[in-house]
C-alpha cells in the first residue's frame, strides 16, 4: 500500500482584490508536491469574501485550473479569450510565456466555491505559446456505480473497479491526473495510480480511511502519499476528495509571485518583459 508521508492542513490567506481562501500548499517546500505548485480552495456564502475577485495580473511558466463546485466566475485575457466558469465547469490555461488574464465573480450573492491549481510545465515548454480553454460541466467525463460512488474525471485516466474514464485533457510531461471522487458513506474506491507519480489527496467533505492513519481523515485535510504501492479510499461517513497525481519533473523551481520558472535570471526577465511591455506583445494563437 502506498505510505501516508504527511497529513497537513492548509492556512487562510488572501488574493487576488481581496479574496479569502485557504491556501492548502503553495509557495514554500515546492519540490514536495511536484509537479503541482499550490492548491487553493476558496468557499463562501458571504460576497464580501469574494466579490472583488481577481483582477488583470500576469502569468509565465506554468498552467492554471480553476474547478468550480459553486457559483459563477468570468475569465478574460490579453490573447482575447473569454469564459464563462459556471458550477461543474473547468477553465484550464497554458500561461506558459504569458497571460495577462482577469478571473472576476458573476454574481452578486450566494455561494462561491471551487479550486485552483497550479500545475508546472516542463522547462522545455515554459516559453511555449499559452493556450487556454474552457470546459461546460457536461464536457468533464462523468460515471457513477450502482453503490453511489461517482468520479468526475477533469484530467488523466481514471481506472478502478466500475471506472475506465478518460479525462478532458492530457499533458504528455506532467501527466496529470485529477479526479473529482464522492464516497457515499460505507464504500471504497481503488483507483489504479502509476508508479513514480506523486499523489496527493484533498479531502474537502466528509471524512476518509487510508491504511496507515490512525484515525479518519477530516476535511480540509491534505494527505501526500509515497509515489508507489496500491491506494484505496474508504469512508464510513461518506467522503468528497480530490486526488492530484503527476510525474514529478524534478527540475529547479524558481517562483516569484505569478512566476514561475527555473532559474533567477529567467524570473528576471519575466519581470523586465513585464515592466517594458513586451509580455503582453507577443503574439501568440488561441488554445
Amino acid at each position: 500500500m502506498r505510505q501516508i508521508l504527511s497529513i497537513t492542513t492548509g492556512k487562510p490567506a488572501s488574493d487576488g482584490a481581496g479574496v479569502r481562501l485557504t491556501r492548502v500548499f503553495g509557495g514554500q517546500d515546492a519540490e514536495r508536491y511536484d509537479p503541482f505548485l499550490m492548491l487553493d480552495e476558496f468557499g463562501s456564502q458571504n460576497p464580501d469574501d469574494y466579490i472583488a475577485g481577481f483582477p488583470p495580473h500576469p502569468h509565465r511558466g506554468f498552467e492554471t485550473i480553476t474547478y468550480m463546485l459553486e457559483g459563477r466566475m468570468r475569465h478574460e485575457d490579453h490573447l482575447g479569450n473569454v469564459g464563462l466558469l459556471e458550477s461543474g465547469g473547468v477553465q484550464w490555461m497554458t500561461a506558459a510565456r504569458g497571460v495577462i488574464h482577469s478571473e472576476m465573480p458573476q454574481q452578486e450573492q450566494g455561494t462561491m466555491r471551487g479550486f485552483q491549481i497550479w500545475l508546472n510545465l516542463p522547462a522545455r515548454d515554459k516559453l511555449g505559446a499559452p493556450g487556454y480553454r474552457d470546459f461546460h460541466p457536461d464536457e468533464i467525463p462523468t460515471a457513477e456505480r450502482a453503490d453511489g460512488v461517482s468520479a468526475r474525471v477533469i484530467a488523466g485516466h481514471l481506472q478502478a473497479e466500475g471506472f475506465d474514464l478518460v479525462g478532458a485533457v492530457e499533458r504528455a510531461g506532467t501527466q496529470p491526473q485529477l479526479f473529482d471522487l464522492h464516497l457515499p458513506a460505507g464504500t471504497r474506491l481503488s483507483p489504479r495510480l502509476p508508479d513514480g507519480h506523486r499523489i496527493l489527496l484533498y479531502i474537502y467533505d466528509g471524512s476518509l480511511q487510508l491504511a496507515g492513519a490512525e484515525a479518519p481523515v477530516a476535511a480540509s485535510r491534505l494527505v501526500r502519499l509515497s509515489d508507489e504501492g496500491e491506494l484505496t479510499l474508504a469512508s464510513d461517513e461518506g467522503a468528497r476528495v480530490l486526488l492530484l497525481a503527476g510525474r514529478p519533473l524534478g527540475e529547479p523551481i524558481v517562483q516569484y509571485g505569478p512566476f514561475v520558472m527555473n532559474s533567477r535570471e529567467q524570473i528576471e526577465q519575466a519581470l523586465q518583459d513585464y515592466r517594458d511591455g513586451t509580455f503582453a506583445a507577443v503574439d501568440a494563437p488561441r488554445a
